[in-house]
């Protein structure tokens, strides 16, 4: 009492006068309606805000702000903890269970004082209520979701949350209890795998009599029953807890009953129950589930993979002898796609409402996630774009992109755009839409979305904290879109740095990531002028020639997509006379591109040097897209001729590097199956050759 008049006395001269503090105490009780207690969430919260906020400094001692908010609440939580009535008691454990909720660490520092953890269980012993028991039950479930308490669990606590879980004929109390006993053993867990090194998957921790199993049990019953919404939130929280587990995700996913069950749960759909529980919190609880059910392994590169084996093998060799603990098989790429049918099959998509309602960043950030797993199949694409997904991954997106005008702060000093983690997920979710689907079926008819999307894409093509993969997808995605229409193609080349950093990645050494590139450049130079402008115009013949070489070595590697793209684009840009200006210059310079334009039409033509590059080249695999795109190439490069001597010169060069020969056989072997829109002019382009020859 000495203590507690003490700190009543230092309270005395705060803002906030001791019988404030004194009705707070008592303002979370159950019998209070949810009106009261939302009032005193409010004044609770903004209270330890205005603490907080009063100081910043930190001291070697620790948070100077979560002492002083244990002593103003602290004394009078442990007199009243004392006392045998069991309002007095409950209202104790009722606004402790609050503060953790709204200040956890200034609850724990409460929690961990000496003598409080027994005064609570010695309160569930004296005086026997199933309310209380249902209070305790949440207080200490609540306490089991921080490490400093989870340490200081005592084995009475643990032993009377084990009891409870089993034996309570209260549904509200078991469900408490065992939600207690799921965060003490994933917590502990992961407390264990962050000392060892491990996932906390991949650490098998048992707090009770009970495994992790039985409890998910326990659990499903209760969301099955939905006998009461308060427990059925408990249960969905204990649930988003276990879900990291393999095998948890096998026995939950496999239950058609409980998913149903589970996603009309969530507030706002039509065939959803109603909950005490604020849809926020319940909703994010199901997110979560959902999102650890469709999680896919992390996609490691080549140097992180070595960084775990040289890991692994450490812990293998270590002087305790202990062994590494492999991958679940149950998490692998199969296991998750036959997890993620089964979800659509229960209607998942349905849940993801939620977004536009809720709208708060850990639902959005959980959704993100969520639907980029579900994307990840390619077979699962279509369903998605029914269920109307693609609406609430653009609704993601706008709400974390960062404003256009402070993205680019000047043209000499720009820094590198970033974004998000779960808008990054939601963009890349939308690309693989976008990629495999037509933007007509992902964006709608309205041209509007296809013009939102270029932003996004663009910011993870050029965002520093991008993988390769996103980079990837981006490009696809943005060379799909540029095909539907000068405007949108004018838009895309107009995203500030979108061009230089995919001619950056045509240098890439991943085979893929440098198709991609060429393929967006190709469809941009087609569909846009400005880009034409830049790569075929005369205002720079240097820079033209530069990238025109580009062009001509990318339609000569090994790989057909990209041959096809840059033979496409170099035949797009022979329609410029300064163009084929800059491709005569590199013939006379290189003597190079004669013999790949051959190359690409009649491999055959081309004479060998007897080198290995060369047989490689001989090897190349010919098509009639190919063959097309060269046709029109030469076409134009010696009709934009009008010096008699230069084209002389060409034709005996062409001659030499067997174009003239593949022209020839091209029009003796395939005259009779060729259209004529490229047999014209393949005999156009051989006449001026024979003649000047």
């Amino acid at each position: 009492m000495a203590k507690l008049q003490e700190t009543k006395e230092e309270r005395n001269s705060s803002s906030t006068l001791p019988d404030e503090l004194a009705y707070l105490i008592t303002a979370f009780l159950p019998s209070r309606s949810t009106d009261d207690r939302s009032k005193a969430f409010l004044t609770l919260s903004a209270f330890c805000q205005g603490v907080r906020n009063s100081s910043t400094t930190q001291t070697k001692d620790g948070d100077p702000n979560t002492e002083t908010l244990a002593r103003a609440f602290g004394p009078l939580v442990a007199n009243q903890l004392a006392d045998t009535d069991e309002n007095v008691l409950l209202s104790s454990v009722s606004f402790l269970t609050a503060l953790f909720q709204v200040d956890w660490q200034s609850a724990s520092s409460i929690f961990l004082q000496d003598g409080v953890l027994e005064l609570i269980m010695d309160s569930v012993d004296l005086t026997p209520s199933k309310v209380l028991a249902r209070g305790v039950a949440q207080l200490l479930s609540q306490a089991a979701g921080h490490k400093p308490c989870r340490s200081a669990m005592s084995p009475q606590a643990i032993k009377w949350l084990d009891f409870t879980s089993q034996k309570s004929s209260d549904t509200n109390t078991r469900a408490g209890a065992t939600t207690a006993l799921i965060k003490l053993s994933r917590g502990t867990a992961l407390d264990n795998a962050e000392v060892a090194g491990d996932s906390a998957a991949s650490v098998q921790t048992k707090i009770g009599s009970q495994k992790d199993g039985d409890l998910a049990m326990s659990m499903k019953a209760i969301v099955i029953s939905g006998d009461d919404g308060d427990s059925t939130s408990d249960a969905v929280e204990g649930l988003a807890y276990l879900s990291v587990d393999p095998a948890i995700k096998e026995q939950l996913s496999q239950d058609t009953i409980f998913l149903k069950r589970l996603f009309n749960l969530v507030p706002g759909r039509k065939s959803s129950s109603p909950s005490p529980s604020p849809p926020t919190t319940l909703g994010f609880g199901i997110l979560l589930i959902v999102s650890n059910l469709c999680a896919y392994r992390p996609r490691l590169t080549e140097e992180e993979a070595q960084i775990e084996r040289l890991r692994n093998m450490a812990k293998a060799n270590n002087a305790s002898g202990a062994k590494s603990q492999r991958p679940s098989i149950l998490d692998d790429d199969d296991h998750v796609k036959a997890r993620i049918r089964r979800l659509i099959n229960a209607n998942v998509l349905d849940i993801f409402t939620i977004v536009a309602q809720t709208d708060t960043s850990g639902v959005r950030t959980l959704a993100a996630k969520a639907l980029l797993s579900i994307v990840e199949d390619k077979d699962t694409r279509g369903k998605v774009l029914q269920s109307g997904s693609t609406k609430i991954l653009m609704h993601i997106i706008k709400n974390g992109l960062p404003p256009a005008t402070t993205i680019r702060s000047s043209p000499t000093t720009a820094p590198t755009p970033t974004l998000d983690s779960h808008v990054l997920d939601a963009t890349q979710a939308l690309a693989k839409l976008a990629i495999t689907s037509s933007p007509v079926q992902v964006f709608g008819p309205n041209t509007g979305a296809l013009y939102d999307a270029i932003r996004p894409f663009s910011l993870m093509l050029q965002g520093t904290s991008s993988t390769l993969l996103q980079r990837f997808e981006s490009m696809m995605a943005l060379t799909n879109l540029s095909s539907q229409g000068t405007e949108i193609a004018t838009r895309i080349a107009q995203a500030e740095g979108l061009l230089q950093k995919v001619e950056l990645l045509l240098l890439e050494d991943h085979n893929l990531v440098r198709r991609a590139a060429m393929e967006l450049i190709c469809n941009l130079i087609a569909g846009s002028d400005d880009v034409f402008e830049k790569y075929g115009g005369g205002n720079n013949p240097s820079a033209t020639k530069s990238k025109i070489q580009i062009m001509f070595a990318l339609s000569d590697v090994d790989d057909l997509p990209t041959r096809l793209a840059a033979s496409g684009a170099v035949a797009t840009l022979s329609s410029a006379p300064s163009a084929c200006a800059a491709i005569i210059s590199l013939q006379f310079d290189k003597h190079r591109v004669f013999r790949i334009l051959a190359q690409l039409i009649d491999p055959s033509a081309v004479s060998s040097d007897g080198t290995d590059e060369e047989e490689e080249r001989a090897d190349l695999e010919t098509h009639p897209g190919l063959v097309h795109r060269a046709i029109i190439s030469i076409r134009n490069i010696l009709l934009a001729v009008s010096d008699k001597m230069v084209l002389k010169k060409l034709s005996k060069e062409a001659e030499e590097a067997g174009l003239q020969q593949a022209l020839m056989n091209f029009v003796k072997n395939e005259a009779s199956k060729t259209d004529a829109g490229v047999l014209r002019p393949a005999v156009e382009a051989l006449k001026i050759m024979m003649d000047k020859s």
